[in-house]
């Protein structure tokens, strides 16, 4: 019985190591996107994702891109800071551009929080 319960605290630990920082705790700053030009146009995603949480944690972040008429054309995710956490007050620039391919329909993009977890 007591292994069974050690191994239910081990296996439940993650969960509770993410458990103090939320997704409201991170902001992105200074988000901006580019694209060259041409049929093998790099797109450029950079911003800045800041910890306002009061732990260490790293954020997951997703970039949807949008038609004109607001349609999702492409979303990804990503960690900016991989598995490393970002100290409280601190951020890790990012750039995701390197996910997308670029389309000629994409008119706007949104960017948010959507994970948090401490390494």
């Amino acid at each position: 019985m007591k292994t069974l319960l050690a191994a239910a605290v081990l296996l439940f630990a993650p969960i509770a190591a993410h458990a103090g920082c939320a997704a409201t705790d991170f902001a992105v700053q200074d988000f901006k996107v580019g694209a060259g030009s041409g049929a093998g146009a790099r797109m450029s995603m950079k911003g800045a994702l800041v910890n306002h949480c009061t732990e260490a944690a790293a954020a997951q972040i997703q970039i949807e891109a949008k038609d004109s008429s607001g349609k999702v054309v492409q979303t990804k995710k990503g960690w900016p800071a991989g598995t490393t956490n970002i100290a409280p007050g601190q951020s890790v620039d990012f750039d995701m551009g390197r996910l997308f391919r670029f389309q000629s329909d994409m008119q706007t993009y949104t960017v948010s929080v959507v994970d948090v977890r401490a390494w």
